[in-house]
C-alpha cells in the first residue's frame, strides 16, 4: 500500500502527458500522411487526361470499345514525343481521334509526360520548358551545334547529346550547361599543340600514339600530327565549352534548352522514321 500510494502522483502525472501528447502525435502523423500524398503524386496531366482522353482509352490508357490502348501499344510506345504532342494538337484524319486545338502547349506537352507515366516509362517527368523553342536556341542563339550533334545534325569536336537528357534529372542538365568547372569526358581532352615553326592549334585529340596525333581543331578540321615535328603539347584544364551560358541565356531559354535535350532522343526516333519513309 505503501509503494502504491508513492507512484500514485507520478501515474497521473504519466498518464496526462500521454492524453497530452496525443494531438500532437496525431497532427505528425497527418503531416507525414500528406508528405506521402505529395511524393507519390502523379505527374502533371491527369486531370487533363481524365476530362480529354479517358472517355475513350481509359482512365488507365488502355483503351475501350471507342478507342485503341495508348499505354501498351508498341506503336505508341516507340513513337516520339513530338509524334505524340501532333496526334493530340492535330488529330488523326479517317479515325475517331479529334483534334484537340484548345489545349495549350503546357497542356500539350503534359498529357505527353502523362501517357509515358501511363506506358511505365522512367522518362515520364514535367519539362521545364517548351523543346521546340530549345532545339532553335540549341542550333541557333546557343551554338551548342557548333560543337555538339543530334540525330546527326550539328559538331562533332564535343559530344553527341541524342540520348544525353533521356535519364538526366533537369537539375543535373542545367549543372552541366551552366557550371563553368564541369569534368571533361573521356576522349574529348582539349590540347593546345605546338609546332616547331611556332604555329599553335587547338583542338580535342582523336587519337594518339608514341609516334603520332590526330587532332580535331574547332573549326571542324582534322590534323595529322608527326610528333617528331611538335615543339609541345600541352593540356588546356578548360574544356572548350562555353561558360557564360548562364549570361548567354536566360531563364526561360535555359528551361527551354533543357527540354530539349532531355526530348532529344525522340526526336531522333522520328527522324529515323522520316529518312526510312524518304528511303522507300
Amino acid at each position: 500500500m505503501h509503494s502504491i500510494r508513492k507512484s500514485g502522483p507520478w501515474l497521473l502525472t504519466g498518464l496526462v502527458l500521454l492524453v497530452a501528447l496525443l494531438p500532437l502525435r496525431a497532427h505528425g502523423q497527418e503531416d507525414n500522411a500528406w508528405e506521402e500524398d505529395f511524393k507519390t503524386a502523379p505527374p502533371p496531366g491527369r486531370q487533363t487526361f481524365a476530362s480529354t482522353c479517358a472517355g475513350c482509352h481509359g482512365l488507365d490508357g488502355r483503351g475501350s470499345e471507342r478507342a485503341p490502348s495508348i499505354a501498351t501499344s508498341a506503336k505508341m510506345q516507340h513513337a516520339s514525343d513530338s509524334d505524340i504532342a501532333k496526334i493530340i494538337s492535330s488529330g488523326v484524319p479517317g479515325t475517331g481521334m479529334p483534334a484537340f486545338h484548345t489545349l495549350t502547349p503546357t497542356q500539350v506537352r503534359d498529357l505527353v509526360n502523362y501517357v509515358r507515366f501511363l506506358q511505365g516509362k522512367q522518362n515520364a517527368r514535367t519539362l521545364p520548358g517548351n523543346s521546340a523553342s530549345g532545339k532553335t536556341i540549341f542550333f541557333g542563339k546557343g551554338d551548342c551545334s557548333s560543337c555538339h550533334s543530334v540525330a546527326g545534325q550539328g559538331g562533332f569536336l564535343g559530344p553527341d547529346l541524342t540520348s544525353y537528357g533521356l535519364r538526366l534529372s533537369t537539375a543535373e542538365i542545367r549543372k552541366a550547361i551552366v557550371e563553368p568547372g564541369r569534368i571533361v569526358p573521356n576522349g574529348y581532352k582539349a590540347v593546345q599543340v605546338t609546332m616547331r615553326d611556332g604555329t599553335q592549334v587547338e583542338g580535342v585529340v582523336r587519337n594518339e600514339d608514341n609516334f603520332s596525333l590526330q587532332l580535331l581543331s574547332k573549326d571542324g578540321s582534322f590534323h595529322f600530327f608527326d610528333k617528331s615535328d611538335l615543339h609541345a603539347v600541352h593540356n588546356l584544364e578548360q574544356s572548350f565549352m562555353p561558360a557564360d551560358y548562364g549570361q548567354r541565356l536566360d531563364q526561360k531559354e535555359l528551361n527551354d534548352l533543357i527540354s530539349y535535350l532531355m526530348t532529344a532522343s525522340g526526336t531522333s526516333n522520328s527522324n529515323s522514321k522520316n529518312k526510312t519513309k524518304a528511303g522507300e
